[in-house]
């Protein structure tokens, strides 16, 4: 398992969507930069809460989360039960 706050600049992401991205930034927040390759290749920001994996050391592993307090996730219903 990783850290959303281990991800770095280049590696490859899994969301919730179903989408694969490239993470952009170095940063530790709740909103990282992405590049994400969806219907179009577009870059922009993702909320850290919807990264499930990230491409380390050959494999996929799953990302943990640290919530932060007030924090809210955005509901799974919206992605359509993912």
């Amino acid at each position: 398992m990783i850290s959303t706050k281990d991800i770095k600049k280049g590696m490859p992401i899994k969301l919730k969507s179903g989408w694969c991205a490239v993470m952009m930034d170095n940063r530790r927040g709740n909103i990282r930069m992405a590049e994400v390759d969806g219907i179009f290749k577009e870059i922009g920001s993702i909320y850290a809460s919807e990264i499930i994996e990230a491409f380390v050391d050959g494999k996929w592993q799953h990302v943990t989360h640290s919530m932060r307090k007030g924090h809210a996730e955005i509901p799974n219903f919206l992605y359509g039960g993912f």
